[in-house]
């Protein structure tokens, strides 16, 4: 018996939530990540109306749905985020409000914070999401980036993140980052500078996915050995490499799913991710067999309905236990 196997709502935030159960579980999946948009979960209407928690977890349990994660990513991008046009399209009109850049990021931490308590009352004990960055726009070291630029970044987070962590302390809840471009951690070095300015404390960890990382040319096993006491969830999501001397790894500002970038997301088993040395690292690094691989669906060259319903049973045929014996002990004494 694998672990189960989940479903993260982010990109099906179109479709009502009890449409979205209902085609879940035909596709195969044991249970929903259930993204903070969209009517999937709204983290004020959590807070607000104490029969609301109850009534999604009946809906998932009307479809023996489990449920294990909440994420927030798109209002944890705007904690720490240099705030513009972009941020509006992604962000509760609360959240928003005037666009005044310094009261979103203000009312972004303040609903992060919520969220922690949301995901109390919900009975989840893990929050994905992102933290933002407010350096990311200085990745290419020209003009020249003194060093004092960057260490704000990290003072930054620290004193953006630690309020909210607090909270997600007191409710005995964690939060995953989600290792990714435009974050304050996007490669295993800028993980340990973001673990060490919050001073490793352990409400923060990560939500390991490997597309992220495949494309920028690292071993995504890699990560999960050097982190192997950080990784709160897992999503399982795949990506492709196809440089052909024409664009660049930067993606020629093409749109995902543009044939002509250099990389894009694959339905899971569809790219280079070598997901059995995933499930066996995991393994090796004691990720609980009753938390789950959530799928996130992203590959804009395929129905997503077949490619959800595909990529359910590809996690379940290439998860495994690990052994509980040494395969030659029958040799020994």
């Amino acid at each position: 018996m694998g672990r189960p196997v989940t479903l993260f709502t982010g990109q099906w935030a179109d479709l009502p939530l009890e449409e979205l159960c209902k085609k879940a579980s035909e596709f195969g999946y044991d249970g929903l990540e259930l993204a903070c948009w969209g009517d999937h979960f709204e983290v004020d209407k959590a807070l607000s109306d104490d029969t609301y928690c109850a009534r999604k977890r009946d809906l998932l349990e009307k479809h023996d749905l489990k449920l294990y994660a909440i994420s927030n990513h798109l209002v944890g991008q705007a904690v720490l985020d240099i705030i513009d046009e972009r941020h509006k399209a992604i962000l509760p009109e609360y959240v928003w409000g005037d666009g005044n850049p310094a009261g979103v990021n203000d009312r972004a931490v303040e609903e992060m914070k919520n969220t922690a308590r949301a995901a109390q009352k919900l009975g989840v004990s893990v929050v994905n999401g992102f933290t933002g960055s407010s350096i990311w726009h200085l990745l290419y070291d020209f003009p020249p980036t003194p060093r004092d630029m960057i260490d704000a970044g990290y003072n930054l987070l620290a004193e953006r993140w630690n309020p909210i962590l607090d909270v997600f302390q007191e409710c005995g809840v964690k939060f995953a980052l989600e290792v990714h471009p435009t974050e304050i951690a996007y490669d295993i070095y800028t993980a340990h500078r973001t673990l060490e300015a919050l001073d490793r404390r352990e409400e923060f960890g990560f939500n390991f996915d490997p597309s992220h990382l495949i494309w920028q040319g690292l071993e995504p096993v890699e990560f999960i050995r050097e982190f192997p006491d950080r990784i709160y969830h897992v999503h399982m999501k795949d990506a492709s490499v196809t440089l052909n001397g024409r664009t660049g790894i930067l993606a020629s500002h093409l749109r995902f799913g543009d044939p002509r970038r250099g990389w894009d997301f694959r339905s899971v088993g569809r790219g280079g991710v070598r997901f059995e040395e995933i499930i066996r690292a995991l393994n090796a690094i004691g990720y609980p067999a009753d938390m789950p691989l959530s799928v996130e669906w992203e590959d804009s060259g395929m129905n997503r309905e077949v490619g959800a319903a595909e990529a359910a049973q590809f996690c379940k045929n290439v998860d495994f236990q690990p052994s509980d014996v040494d395969f030659d002990a029958a040799f020994g004494d």
